[in-house]
């Protein structure tokens, strides 16, 4: 590649080169003073601007898209869109784990450093136009998540969360490499295109091989959106690691691990739809089903949050599998929506402490509403939200995805889609009663202290709330992303 070619490309990936600078800096100040509480504060304050900036520098509105460093990324309007919904994650979580980046429980600085590193991964992925960036996008990202699991190393429950989900994780990931291997011993390229044009040349002749291939791949990825069967290590990771760390948990691996299944899919397998798309018809379905079923019987919190975000990568599969623009719109907007109610839902959850200590179990919610009757309220709107109570914006999300699945003639799938969100609906609903009709067990109440996860609840919040008045922006952004793939 000629030097002004590269530094053409880097203009291009300024944000993404803006972030891993800013995360090697802030790691050289880390490691060069002796940082105090109010200090590591400091620092997630300084991410926080940062990844506001890089926010701003990625907007691109021209619509072409852009293949950068020998076709390993590629730039479009999808990818704007999905690094757009990383980052907002990226950031509620940082502003959910200030407290107790002050505290005990996390600690120290480098929690911000490791968010950072992942969401650089999450990025890599997003972009990724090659089997190769692919792999190392996805290994950085997953490396960060080991050691955030971990991170409260006071705690056996967390130490056990990250070996649980590095054992696992190194499992998919060698599930993965497998697959990809088989991929290019038949078309002697990792490159999306070319992967793409081999496999249309092949017209309906396409070997077992590569379906074989194409099967590894999507358990690999099936698994960083913890689709049933591959969700094991979710509940256990969710109710183990620190609170800010399940919120992230919860929110940016599975929109970059599902981008990569739509580039993967739409792009690169695109002439194996009839055999993908049995694929993820079953990831749907037994997602929504063991989502909505294995909820009811959780006490922790974390851990039904753990089967509700399984249950939602489900309704998402759903647009997925249509494999037209409409119907990737309607996934597209889903996952806005989910980002935006899960992340008020952890927000308003961080924030009810008990001396200091962090709600876990749904009985500690108890009598919430007469202590902190505004987190109650704010709460409920977000349940009521994922139960799909209209006029919220979780109703729309899955009228999009049901909509979505009806079109392309998924009559079973959708009617598996409605019966299960209204099984789910049951433990949504019984985390509001017990805010407004149960006693806490010892008398004594948890009280809230938004600090300053009220950055994240409240907006969030008007959001949730307010969606049905502004509805078409969020659809307009979700179609433009759509339509650049094609």
């Amino acid at each position: 590649m000629q030097a002004s070619q590269i530094l053409n490309d880097m203009m291009v990936a300024q944000a993404d080169i803006f972030m891993a600078l800013s995360a090697l800096a802030l790691l050289v100040i880390g490691a060069c003073l002796k940082i105090r509480p109010m200090q590591r504060v400091a620092i997630g304050g300084i991410t926080v601007l940062a990844i506001s900036l890089v926010l701003v520098l990625q907007q691109d509105n021209s619509g072409v898209a852009v293949s950068l460093f020998g076709e390993m990324l590629i730039y479009d309007r999808f990818g704007v869109f999905m690094k757009s919904l990383v980052i907002l994650a990226a950031m509620a979580s940082i502003l959910m784990g200030v407290r107790d980046l002050a505290g005990h429980v996390i600690g120290r600085f480098e929690f911000v450093i490791l968010i950072l590193l992942a969401v650089i991964g999450m990025n890599i992925m997003i972009s990724a136009d090659n089997m190769l960036s692919l792999y190392v996008g996805l290994e950085l990202q997953s490396l960060s998540l080991y050691i955030l699991a971990a991170f409260n190393r006071n705690s056996l429950k967390s130490s056990e969360a990250g070996l649980k989900y590095f054992i696992l994780g190194a499992l998919s990931s060698g599930i993965l490499l497998f697959g990809i291997s088989l991929v290019y011993g038949y078309t002697g390229s990792t490159s999306f295109g070319v992967i793409a044009q081999t496999l249309s040349a092949q017209g309906g002749a396409v070997p077992l091989a590569m379906i074989v291939a194409m099967v590894f791949i999507l358990v690999g990825l099936a698994f960083k959106i913890s689709a049933v069967p591959f969700h094991m290590w979710t509940p256990d990771v969710y109710e183990g690691s620190p609170a800010s760390v399940t919120a992230f948990f919860a929110l940016a691996p599975k929109v970059a691990a599902l981008a990569l299944i739509v580039r993967v899919l739409y792009g690169t397998f695109d002439a194996l739809q009839a055999d993908w798309a049995q694929i993820i018809y079953a990831l749907s379905m037994a997602s929504m089903v063991v989502g909505a079923f294995a909820g009811l019987v959780q006490k922790n919190i974390f851990r039904l949050l753990a089967y509700s975000s399984i249950g939602h990568m489900g309704y998402a599969l759903m647009g997925v599998l249509g494999g037209t623009t409409e119907s990737l719109t309607a996934t597209l907007v889903y996952l806005a929506l989910y980002i935006v109610m899960t992340a008020g839902t952890f927000a308003f959850i961080i924030s009810v402490r008990k001396d200091d200590v962090a709600v876990t179990e749904i009985s500690d919610l108890a009598g919430i509403s007469a202590r902190s009757p505004m987190v109650a309220y704010g709460l409920t709107a977000f349940l009521f939200s994922m139960s799909g109570i209209p006029p919220l914006a979780g109703f729309f999300g899955k009228f999009f995805v049901f909509e979505a699945a009806l079109s392309a003639n998924y009559i079973i799938l959708s009617v598996v889609g409605v019966l299960t969100s209204v099984v789910a609906a049951y433990y949504y609903l019984s985390i509001i009663k017990v805010m407004f009709f149960d006693k806490a067990p010892d008398g004594k109440i948890y009280e809230a202290n938004m600090n300053l996860t009220s950055l994240v609840a409240y907006p969030a919040l008007a959001f949730t709330v307010l969606y049905i008045v502004f509805p078409n922006w969020v659809v307009y952004e979700a179609q433009r992303a759509a339509l650049s793939l094609y």
